[in-house]
């Protein structure tokens, strides 16, 4: 791929295609951007449940839940190494360096690396990864299906693993009585109540208590100051531009439903540079 990932280069998501049909930044911008855009879900996580008909909690209406077996074992090296900057700090990273995601481990271990107020997150292969906050007692408070939820983790894992999350973003954390709270607070909140797209925003804000995780808790004024930087590896990244935190949430989030791989053929196919991004990520 040489300089065209090797230089980081930026997209707007807002602003795809570009003017100029060969992709580069008219302006003489200091990178390559990519006329492909990005499609949102209002709430990623809940709607991709019914697309996988994975229930954790269906009623006696519904139709019956997907076993433990359908959930796909989740394989870290098809998780795609990220940092999120707002403008020039780092107020999020996951897979580089020492910032290396935690292992995966099941629900029942797990249970025993966790405390009150820690971030879960559960993950499955082609599935959104879901968040939650540990109250105490084997239970966890989610966001899930447009509904505040409190659930013991064995019911909300359905066989995924899961992982304590608790150091990738690095905001400063309220005390743990105080993120329980905040959880246990929303219990019960759903529909036009909610202020979260997703878990993640929701499990964030409770243990950060920052309105950028909430819909609308940013003014959009046309500037872009978060970046997500994708790493493919020590010299190859790639960098989104976004106006807001939870549509960089989005993003990331759907990067991590496809995988490394889809996501890399992706930026192979916009950057007309299939051949070497294979040789680097494909080829055994």
């Amino acid at each position: 791929m040489g300089n065209q990932v090797e230089k980081l280069t930026h997209l707007n998501y807002a602003e795809v295609p570009t003017s100029d049909p060969n992709g580069f930044d008219p302006d003489g911008g200091d990178g390559t951007r990519i006329g492909v855009s990005y499609i949102f879900s209002s709430n990623d996580d809940d709607d991709q449940d019914d697309n996988h008909n994975l229930d954790p909690f269906p009623s006696s209406e519904d139709k019956p839940a997907t076993t433990h077996e359908d959930n796909k074992p989740f394989d870290p090296r098809d998780e795609l190494s990220c940092a999120v900057f707002y403008r020039e700090e780092c107020v999020y990273e996951r897979g580089s360096g020492c910032a290396a995601a935690p292992a995966a481990l099941s629900a029942e271990t797990l249970l025993n690396r966790c405390g009150p107020g820690d971030l879960l997150e559960f993950v499955a292969a082609g599935q959104y990864p879901h968040w939650a906050v540990y109250v105490g007692d084997f239970q966890v408070v989610h966001l899930h299906r447009g509904e505040v939820k409190n659930n013991f983790v064995t019911d909300v894992s359905r066989g995924k693993t899961g992982r304590v999350v608790n150091a990738l973003y690095r905001f400063r954390a309220l005390p743990p009585d105080v993120v329980v709270r905040n959880a246990l607070d929303q219990v019960g909140a759903r529909d036009r109540e909610l202020c979260w797209r997703n878990s993640e925003c929701f499990a964030a804000w409770c243990r950060f208590g920052k309105r950028e995780f909430k819909i609308g808790g940013e003014i959009r004024i046309g500037k872009q100051p978060y970046r997500l930087k994708l790493i493919f590896s020590e010299k190859k990244s790639h960098v989104l531009e976004f106006q807001s935190l939870e549509d960089v949430i989005m993003e990331k989030r759907r990067n991590d439903q496809i995988g490394k791989v889809a996501v890399t053929q992706e930026l192979a196919n916009h950057l007309n540079s299939t051949h070497e991004i294979k040789e680097d990520f494909f080829v055994n």
